[in-house]
Parts: structure tokens; C-alpha cells; sequence
């Protein structure tokens, strides 16, 4: 029986929700029933996909649609059409049955499908004898759904998708298209309203910006060589191992002789060597998931499962993290499940409702960056995001995250007024679906992917961030491995932009963070936010003339290097960049011709090399044993000493002098009697210092040493192996 006429013209209006039940070829009393619309085309004979002749199909509209019994049982159909004196073949997609099953469903309504990337989103792929990609996209409200692209001129008459019920996932095989096509979904509303064509969630690809389109991709070819390395990081506690990270902005790191951004080849090529001879564990990218602002520096991305076009194709990115493994570099990238921005073509009302967000803005708006937050109590929209933290650390071989802005999360009053927030359940301010999300994030990392680590960006005082997120654990546990130390970057920078002889009135500014620094597993932060917006570069932040600016930041960076926790520097900073930061240029990477400037390069390239030999340095960053005062209250001089400690290592003597006097001698209270070795001096000649010192080293006595301070200078002074204790 034909179809009512209505349907008919639903169908081919693109206002049909199921396109499924007209097209294709369905038994019936007759046998084979086949309908096929194929725009433009004057005659059409059926075939099999080995080409074996079918039937002829009557035209039965003159829009193009063809309709008759043909023979054989249902089956995928490549059609013969003919029209304006050409002839083409059309595989139908119509004709083929779901890719997707019950097992999908089941998983996905749990929110437990930890394979989401595999399902969602554009796969190339053979199914049921023939090649093509599988599209499949998540639009529970919305009233039918098209994939539109290059293929189809657009035309969101076409190509309707199959409504699974039970999950709200559309999907459609589309046989003989290959990698590198444009697309995008067209969503109808619960209302009817036709949405702005959507981008795809889970696309691996997109087109450069201001394109918006997703690229269909290839499965990756990529040959991985990087097993050594990640062996390696699984099988060690990362919070006794080095870990010295160097932030880049991909985009302003360096840039070509045009001024464009290097490709992941390029950076390949400069920056993994740069960063190995600088002696850093890690190379930490802000977000180069596609976004589509450039100066949002990546922190309002579009396209969470797609390295930026920016940067040439996809696999480039593959290939820069390999290289970085195989020369001994780990990669972390910043990742941003906080918000998202509310472009048309992104998540934003996805399918015509508030899908991926909350709908009242006092849940589901972020008032200091004018985006949407994730409704993290949707497991869908939770599953969306733990999918794509794993997805980065299978797919890609990421050794860990840093999650953005994770006090935003945390918290429903986040930069909230009264009256612009909505308690908890329980009349409180914590954000406790949030909570859920990172806790079950970082399980699903830990327990899958060895030797991959995550860090939060964390202001507050939430207890527990860094504490393991088990089942028994306290609610809030998040099981970050680490937590960027906010209160010592913000403590030391405002100690060391004062005067030297202020200084003494703020000595707790130092000795303050000691008392928290082993409440969390801690990283050093002096990122990128220290360096912009106004707040101009780490040199100029520092006090006093040229030569003192250089010393007071040479000192910093030792102590830093010396204080418990890991450590990250931002670009620019290893060399001491004049100017403040921006994401539309390049460093200024001519100032390595000055003495001052490479001489800090030099410290910080030496500061990482004894981090990495020195295990006092390193192995107990964030237990308390590791860790003892020798001089904590001398503020009149402004001198810290402390000593740094390990099972099996020489102790190394950390000792500050923060102002511009030289001290000698300065009598230091030692706990081991012996030749201490000076292995570092920030004030060193070779770091454009003054060069005062104590030449190699200092013997201790009856329980004290006699020290040679330089200004505004921190020198370490490790226990030679002779007199070393046996602290086993």
C-alpha cells in the first residue's frame, strides 16, 4: 500500500522524522518493495552491490523518486540512475540496517559506555559489504535529524537519520564517501524550528576557523614507538618522580617565516629538542581542542575530541606526542570541561532544548566568561566528557590532564551574586553533580589508562582534591594526582615584587606555605595567567634595576626549584621575556643574544638537571619528611634555609638570602657535620651573577656551617657522600 501523499511530500520537503520507514527496500505481499529519491534522476534500474540487476523502478514523482518490486529478499542497493544525458551509481543508504546495538543502548542508558568515541560521531567503516561512514549523534528532543555535507550539497533535505528510541542517538550509514568530507547535522527542534547546522560533538576533525564544519577521518594510521615511555611513567608513583612542565601555547611558541602557526611537524622539529635540552619532564599545552576564538587561547572549545585545525591535519598531533615520548618528554594538555561557548554551530541548545547545559541561567551560565556549563547530573552529558578524557589518553597517548577552572565547578555560587545561584539539595553551595563528574573522570583514567596523571586548577581550600576518589572515600575526594598550588604562586609573586627592604616585614609570605604544602600533591604553577592581561612578564614583575631584576628572579626561580612540589614554568620565563604575553606573536626569542636573558635560560636549564639527578629533590615533593626548616624566622635579613631530604640521598641545604647584601660569613645550623658541596648558585657568573660563592663548598662543625650568601641569590649545598648519613 503506497503511502499517504502527506508522507510523501514530508519526505521530500525533509520535514519526514522517519525516513527509514518510506526508503529502502522492505518486504512485502508482492516481494521486494524498493523506494529510493534520487534528485535529478530520470530512470533508475536497482542492483545488488555486486552489480547483479535487480529491477527497473518506475519514477513515481517528478522530484525524483522511484519506487517497485524487485527481486531477491531486502538487501543493500546500489542504484543506476540516469538523467540530463549522464549517467551515476548510488549506493542507497536506506537499505542498509542499524550499525549501532542493543548492547550500545544498554551501556549508554547506564552511562557507562566508556567507548563512546567509537560509536559516536563519523566512522569510516564496511558495513554489510560495503564502505562508507557511519554517522551517529545524540538529539534526544529533537524531531528529525539530517547529516548534511559536501557530499549532498548541503541539502538538509537529505539524508535523514534512524531515531534510536531508547537512547535518543540518530544515526545512518552513508556508503562511498571516504576521510576529508565536510559535514554537519541538521537538527529540528521539538518545535519544529529547523537548528543552526551543528557541528559534530564527537568529530576527530574540523575545517580551519572561520569554518566550523567537522572532517570526516580515517582511522588513525599512526605506528606507535613510544612503548618504553609509557611503561615506564606506569610503573612509578609520579609523586616521587621529577616532574618540571614547561606550558606552551602552541600557537605563539615560536611561529614560521609567514607568521603562521607552526604545524605539529614543525613544532616537532624546535620544540621537543628545546624542551630536552632544557631538561623538562613535560611539555603542557593549553587547550588545542578546535575552538573557534583565537584569543580565547583555547579555553572555549567547540570540538573537545578534535585537535585543532590550526595545526595541520589530526595526526600531526599523534606524531609530536610520539616523538616527544620516544626523546623522553611527556605531553599533559589542558583540558576544559567547565563550560563551553555558545556559538551556533557548537552544543548550545543542541537539539533545539538545553541539552548539554542546564536551561536556567542560574545553573547553566557562566558569568565571568559568558558561556554554558555542562549539566554534569545528565550522565549523558558526564559520559560525553569522561569519553573524551579517555579518549585523549587512548587515542592520542596524552600522560595526563590539567583541568581547567576547577573551582568553577565546584561550587553553584561561583562568581554568583545572591539571587543568581540556586542551592543544593541540601541548602548548601557545593556543586555535587560536579563533583560526581570529576571523581568518576579521574577513576576511569586511573583505572584504565596506567601511568596517566591528572591536575587540577584549584583556588580554594575544598579538602581533598589530590586524595584518591575510591568508592569508601570521603564525597569530597576528587582523586586529581595533583593541585596547582595557587596560594604559593600568589604569596611569592607579592613577595617578590616588594622592595628588598620591605621584604622583612612579609617573611611569612615564604614560611606561610609550608604549613599547607603537604595537604596536597602539589604542582608549582608560574603559568600563563601570571603574564597577562595587564600583569606584564616575571622580570618586570620583580623590583629594582635591570641587574637586580635578573637577581631577584634568578633567586626565585632556585628557591622554587628547591621548595617542595613539582614545578611548571610558562614559556618565555626560562629565558626571562621582557613583554607580557600574547597569543598573537611569537616569543621574542632574539633576546637569547643577552647575556641577562640567557643566562636565567641557563639557570633554569641546570635548575632542571639537578632536580631530575638530585632524588632529595624530588622523590619527597609532597610528604612532609622530605622536608625540614634550618633557619625559618631570620626576617630581618630576610634568609631562608631549609634542608631537603630522601631515603638513600644526599640531603641538599636550600639556603635564600632575598635581599641585596652579601652575608659573610652567615652561620647556618646544620643536622649533619661534613663537607657540604656547592652544586648551585643563582648568582653564578655563568648566569650573568656577580659570581660571589664559596668556592665549591663549606665544611660543617660541631653542628654548624659558616656560609657565603650572595644578594638577592639562593644556593644549594648538597652533603658530600662520605659524611651522608645512612638514612635507608
Amino acid at each position: 500500500m503506497r503511502p499517504p501523499a502527506a508522507a510523501i511530500d514530508a519526505l521530500l520537503d525533509g520535514t519526514n522524522e522517519d525516513p527509514f520507514a518510506l526508503l529502502g527496500a522492505h518486504r512485502g505481499p508482492e516481494g521486494t518493495f524498493a523506494r529510493v529519491w534520487i534528485p535529478g534522476a530520470e530512470a533508475v534500474t536497482a542492483r545488488a552491490l555486486d552489480g547483479a540487476l535487480l529491477g527497473t523502478l518506475p519514477r513515481v514523482d517528478d522530484r525524483g523518486l522511484f519506487e517497485g518490486v524487485i527481486a531477491g529478499d531486502p538487501q543493500p542497493l546500489r542504484y543506476v540512475a540516469q538523467g540530463g544525458g549522464v549517467e551515476w551509481w548510488v549506493t542507497d543508504p536506506y537499505s542498509f540496517g542499524p550499525v549501532l546495538g542493543p548492547t550500545d543502548d544498554f551501556l549508554m542508558n547506564e552511562g557507562t559506555h566508556f567507548r563512546l568515541h567509537d560509536k559516536l560521531g563519523a566512522h569510516l567503516i564496511e558495513h554489510e559489504g560495503a564502505e562508507g561512514v557511519h554517522f551517529a549523534v545524540w538529539a534526544p528532543n529533537a524531531r528529525r535529524v539530517a547529516v548534511v555535507g559536501d557530499f549532498n550539497d548541503w541539502d538538509v533535505r537529505r539524508h535523514g537519520m534512524r531515531r534510536r528510541n531508547d537512547t535518543g542517538v540518530w544515526e545512518i550509514f552513508l556508503p562511498d564517501i571516504g576521510a576529508g568530507r565536510a559535514y554537519k547535522y541538521a537538527i529540528t527542534g521539538p518545535d519544529g524550528a529547523l537548528q543552526p547546522l551543528k557541528a559534530d560533538p564527537y568529530a576527530f576533525a574540523s575545517e580551519l576557523r572561520p569554518k566550523t564544519a567537522s572532517l570526516t577521518t580515517a582511522p588513525m594510521h599512526h605506528e606507535w614507538g613510544d612503548a618504553a615511555h609509557r611503561e615506564a611513567w606506569a610503573s612509578v608513583d609520579p609523586r616521587r618522580a621529577p616532574i618540571s612542565i614547561y606550558e606552551v601555547h602552541a600557537g605563539s611558541w615560536q611561529r614560521d617565516e609567514n607568521g603562521w602557526f607552526l604545524s605539529w611537524d614543525e613544532l616537532a622539529a624546535r620544540l621537543i629538542p628545546y624542551a630536552v635540552s632544557m631538561g623538562f619532564t613535560h611539555i603542557e599545552f593549553m587547550p588545542i581542542s578546535e575552538h573557534p576564538y583565537d584569543p580565547s587561547w583555547g579555553y572555549q572549545t567547540t570540538g573537545l575530541y578534535a585537535p585543532s585545525a590550526r595545526f595541520g591535519d589530526h595526526e600531526g598531533f599523534a606524531r609530536f606526542v610520539d616523538g616527544a615520548h620516544r626523546a623522553g618528554l611527556g605531553v599533559l594538555l589542558d583540558w576544559v570541561p567547565a563550560h563551553f561557548p555558545t556559538d551556533a554551530h557548537g552544543l548550545s541548545r543542541f537539539d533545539g532544548t538545553a541539552l548539554y547545559e542546564h536551561d536556567d541561567p542560574r545553573l547553566g551560565f557562566h558569568p565571568d566568561w559568558n558561556t554554558a556549563i555542562y549539566n554534569f547530573g545528565r550522565r549523558e552529558v558526564s559520559a560525553f566528557l569522561v569519553n573524551n578524557a579517555l579518549f585523549w589518553a587512548e587515542c592520542y597517548h596524552v600522560d595526563g590532564l590539567r583541568v581547567d577552572a576547577v573551582a568553577s565547578m565546584l561550587y553553584r555560587d561561583y562568581s554568583r551574586k545572591d539571587g543568581e545561584w540556586i542551592a543544593n539539595a541540601e541548602g548548601g553551595r557545593e556543586n555535587w553533580e560536579a563533583v560526581d563528574f570529576m571523581r568518576a573522570t579521574n577513576r576511569a583514567l586511573y583505572q584504565r589508562q596506567p601511568g596517566v596523571f591528572t591536575v587540577a586548577e584549584e583556588s580554594t581550600s575544598w579538602p581533598g582534591v589530590s586524595a584518591p576518589a575510591y568508592d569508601e572515600a570521603p564525597r569530597t575526594a576528587l582523586g586529581f594526582g595533583f593541585k596547582w598550588n595557587m596560594g604559593w604562586m600568589h604569596d611569592t609573586l607579592k613577595y617578590m615584587a616588594r622592595e628588598p627592604v620591605h621584604r622583612k616585614h612579609h617573611h611569612d609570605a615564604i614560611t606561610f606555605g609550608l604549613v599547607y604544602a603537604f595537604d596536597e600533591n602539589f604542582v608549582l604553577p608560574l603559568s600563563h595567567d601570571e603574564v597577562v592581561h595587564g600583569k606584564g612578564s616575571l622580570l618586570t614583575k620583580m623590583p629594582g634595576d635591570d641587574w637586580q631584576k635578573f637577581a631577584n628572579l634568578r633567586a626565585y626561580y632556585a628557591m622554587m626549584w628547591g621548595y617542595p612540589g613539582k614545578k611548571l614554568l610558562f614559556m618565555g620565563q626560562e629565558f626571562a621575556q621582557r613583554e607580557e604575553w600574547s597569543e598573537k606573536r611569537p616569543l621574542d626569542w632574539d633576546l637569547l643574544h643577552s647575556s641577562a636573558h640567557d643566562g636565567v635560560r641557563k639557570l633554569v636549564r641546570d635548575l632542571n638537571r639537578l632536580y631530575r639527578e638530585k632524588r632529595a629533590l624530588h622523590a619527597r615533593d609532597c610528604e612532609p619528611d622530605g622536608f625540614q626548616w634550618l633557619v625559618r624566622d631570620d626576617a630581618d635579613n630576610s634568609v631562608f634555609v631549609w634542608l631537603r631530604t630522601a631515603p638513600g640521598a644526599s640531603p641538599v641545604m636550600v639556603i635564600v638570602n632575598m635581599t641585596p647584601v652579601a652575608r659573610m660569613p652567615y652561620r647556618v645550623p646544620v643536622p649533619h657535620d661534613g663537607r657540604w658541596r656547592e652544586i648551585l648558585n643563582s648568582d653564578a657568573h655563568d648566569y650573568w651573577g656577580s659570581g660571589l660563592g664559596n668556592l665549591g663548598g663549606v665544611v660543617a662543625t660541631d653542628g654548624h656551617a659558616d656560609v657565603t650568601l650572595p644578594p638577592l641569590a639562593t644556593i644549594m649545598l648538597e652533603l658530600e657522600p662520605a659524611a651522608a648519613p645512612d638514612v635507608r
